[in-house]
């Protein structure tokens, strides 16, 4: 439950604000941004998923201005930290509207990648994505205020 102002503040963000999602799963992209492209790249993640028919892992993804965290939301081990300078785009998908999902360059193989999250609402997918774009612009401010002094 997210209160009526949480678009400004930027307090919890610095902490990181957490989102309990089920991974759908991941998809190598050629373009590290788009719409047409993280549509595509979504569909593919979901048709998987279907098929497989296995129960999805169910993270706690954590936001802040340092990247997104991926927790194990059972067994709270970490998952994955990528760097919010690896991420290059990410979105709530149009069709499948409870789909959250980003962009990052792998930082073993440098392949793109499209990682996918079920939410159990729409309104969680969109405050995910406004939260990392939020998390873009602290993250913007914060190297633009540490470089203004050279």
């Amino acid at each position: 439950e997210l209160p009526e102002s949480w678009a400004d503040m930027e307090e919890p963000l610095l902490e990181g604000m957490c989102f309990t999602l089920k991974y759908l799963g991941m998809t190598l992209v050629e373009k590290p941004k788009g719409e047409d492209m993280a549509a595509a790249a979504i569909r593919r993640i979901v048709a998987t998923a279907r098929v497989g028919a296995r129960k999805f892992q169910k993270v706690i993804l954590t936001v802040s201005p340092r990247g997104i965290s991926l927790q194990d939301a059972d067994t709270k081990e970490m998952v994955e930290n990528i760097s919010i300078y690896r991420i290059s785009y990410c979105t709530t998908d149009k069709l499948q509207n409870k789909v959250f999902a980003y962009v990052a360059q792998s930082q073993d193989s440098g392949a793109l990648e499209c990682h996918a999250f079920l939410s159990p609402k729409k309104k969680i997918a969109q405050a995910v994505t406004l939260t990392v774009a939020q998390a873009f612009q602290m993250a913007l401010d914060l190297w633009e205020a540490a470089h203004a002094g050279r």
